[in-house]
């Protein structure tokens, strides 16, 4: 792979995973709720779930889901009603109880179910499996290669947010101030769901 061709796609997949959307605003939620050791499984599956996603556009899985749009309506229907289900969630809680026993990060399996039936994520894997093929020799070049790069990517992205979240916790005081930006985060959550929608 050329510098150029590495450097074009360092880029964007750079850009893709650290945009604002339902990942980031649930990494920024978890690390002020929960933390940053207690959010690792749920960035973990994010980043394994969209580094698998990848290799699978690039394997040609994709192209199943583009064929079939009852699947996809499918999927973007229960995945709707599972963010929404989340944004109330968060947007009803109130300061975060970091060593908290009852409460839970969402977990590593959880994540990689987010991320599976994201169509913004099929999309986007997609578009860089048909943007990017020439990079690589063959298809399973291709999977490797499109899965290292957003599975690190996503994972370095979700720490940013989720270390956001963690110095939110320690500036906000009042139990107003939380519920203040529970609200907002939980109004960014249920925003995000409208591009499942409008593409």
């Amino acid at each position: 792979m050329s510098a150029a061709g590495f450097l074009s796609l360092a880029l964007f997949v750079a850009v893709s995973t650290i945009t604002p959307g339902g990942a980031t605003t649930l990494a920024t939620a978890s690390g002020a709720h929960f933390g940053y050791r207690r959010s690792i499984p749920f960035m973990g599956g994010i980043a394994l779930g969209l580094a698998i996603m990848a290799a699978s556009a690039a394997a040609g899985l994709g192209g199943v889901l583009l064929a079939f749009p009852a699947l996809q309506l499918a999927m973007k229907g229960i995945g709707t009603l599972y963010l929404l289900w989340l944004s109330w969630k968060i947007a009803r809680s109130g300061s975060p109880q970091l060593h908290a026993k009852v409460a839970r990060p969402t977990s590593f399996l959880g994540a990689v179910w987010l991320v599976w039936q994201n169509p913004k994520g099929w999309a986007m894997t997609l578009g860089a499996a048909a943007s990017f093929a020439s990079l690589a020799a063959g298809p399973v070049d291709l999977a490797l290669m499109l899965g290292a790069a957003f599975g690190v990517a996503a994972l370095l992205s979700l720490s940013l947010w989720c270390v956001a979240g963690l110095l939110l916790a320690r500036l906000l005081r009042t139990e107003a101030q939380w519920h203040m930006l529970n609200a907002i985060l939980g109004a960014l959550l249920a925003v995000s769901i409208l591009q499942l929608w409008l593409e």
